[in-house]
């Protein structure tokens, strides 16, 4: 039954946001290669917009998108007279569909093919941003001006990164395959570093007007889950699921009704998404294991939180010890800076003011906003205040976000002239 055109349009953009991954991936696996898999997805999106308003809708439109791609994808490589036998033969097969099955079109290794997608769009040739674009691009099915407005940044630098991306994965050959066990942990990494960091952009803006990009938020955990699918066997991907589940219960609470932010010791635990904690906890169980990986000690950490119903309830001891492991583990300044706050918490502001200076001399903290930040908590706790203030205004100078500026900034002020 014909449709009108505006609601035509408003199908195709949902089932795009739902279903891009999944038609992108079904492509891909026939012509193996990214780039030409979503410009074929692209046409077919074009096709579905002139030809559902006057169709109508299909039963499934995921499969349509996908078929039509496909179609798309034998003449394609027809055109480039490769793979000619088999292409004759599978242009054939669906030509004489008079009326396709779409469910049965689908391949029926789709998730196979989805899981090499996510795997080659955060492949560690690319950097960290190019892969987080092409991820969100590829897999999340947002717009170059979606990503762009995510990022703060301009959509044409997002295309370019974009388009980049897709070149380098071209010119080295990349090759459409989930990578065989010796590859498989360190591309795992890389996989799940990039949700993770579209993640904390969006939990923590580094830079604009808003303490948090709700969007980034969404898609992160929305990625996080589909790996749980994918990847059921892999603890840390049950690990990162955990954390995004537990971290992003707390947005309701993490701002007030201006926007302004507030610190973790001062939000109504009321106000925690308690779906969010329960899905977080059950992903942390599923994560479990003798030796636990750096996202699945985060999540412990989180889960003492979400754990705790007052801030005075928390187990901090526990958490300042889970840092400890963290650190060994995956050795890093930050998270010996938070381990300095968790034994601030547990054994009194002195003591972790005494790990917190011993990271003033880290090259790597050199312009972290956050360092001065801690220390001026630390201060501020002690009665030192005319040091409190100075690294409170240190660290605003550093932040490259309006609203943490202002937080800080109201710190400053409050320790006296």
């Amino acid at each position: 039954m014909a449709v009108g055109e505006s609601e035509a349009r408003r199908t195709v953009e949902a089932v795009w946001r739902m279903e891009a991954a999944r038609v992108v991936a079904g492509i891909a696996g026939l012509v193996r290669d990214v780039g030409l898999a979503e410009e074929l997805a692209q046409d077919a999106l074009v096709a579905a917009l002139e030809q559902w308003p006057r169709d109508g809708i299909p039963a499934n439109p995921g499969a349509w998108l996908t078929t039509v791609g496909k179609r798309r994808a034998v003449d394609t490589l027809r055109r480039r007279q490769t793979q000619q036998r088999t292409l004759a033969e599978l242009g054939r097969d669906l030509d004489e569909q008079v009326t396709p099955d779409f469910d049965a079109a689908l391949d029926e290794h789709i998730e196979d093919d989805l899981l090499r997608l996510i795997f080659v769009a955060c492949h560690p040739i690319l950097s960290p941003i190019a892969r987080a674009a092409l991820t969100l691009r590829l897999v999340g099915g947002l717009t170059t001006g979606e990503i762009a407005r995510a990022f703060l940044t301009t959509e044409p630098t997002v295309g370019q990164r974009i388009t980049r991306a897709k070149q380098t994965l071209a010119t080295a050959r990349i090759p459409f395959e989930v990578p065989g066990p010796a590859e498989r942990a360190e591309r795992l990494d890389s996989v799940l570093e990039v949700v993770y960091l579209i993640f904390n952009e969006g939990y923590s803006a580094t830079a604009g007007d808003d303490w948090m990009r709700p969007t980034l938020c969404q898609e992160a955990l929305r990625l996080a889950r589909l790996l749980q699918g994918l990847m059921p066997g892999e603890p840390e991907v049950h690990g990162l699921a955990a954390l995004l589940e537990i971290q992003a219960s707390r947005t309701p609470a993490r701002t007030g009704p201006d926007g302004a932010p507030i610190l973790l010791n001062d939000q109504d635990r009321g106000r925690w998404d308690q779906w969010l904690i329960r899905r977080g906890l059950a992903a942390l169980d599923r994560a479990r294991t003798d030796h636990p990986g750096p996202y699945t000690l985060q999540a412990e950490i989180a889960a003492c939180h979400a754990r705790a119903r007052t801030p005075e309830e928390t187990d901090w001891a526990r958490i300042a010890a889970l840092y400890a492991e963290l650190a060994r583990l995956v050795p890093s300044p930050v998270v010996e800076l938070n381990r300095a706050v968790a034994v601030a918490q547990a054994d009194g502001p002195a003591a972790g003011l005494t790990l917190a200076r011993e990271l003033e001399s880290e090259p790597a903290l050199a312009g972290y906003h956050l360092l001065p930040s801690v220390i001026g908590d630390l201060l501020f706790k002690l009665g030192r205040l005319p040091e409190a203030r100075a690294e409170f205004e240190r660290a605003a100078s550093l932040t490259g976000n309006a609203r943490e500026r202002a937080l800080l900034l109201d710190r400053a002020a409050a320790c006296g002239s």
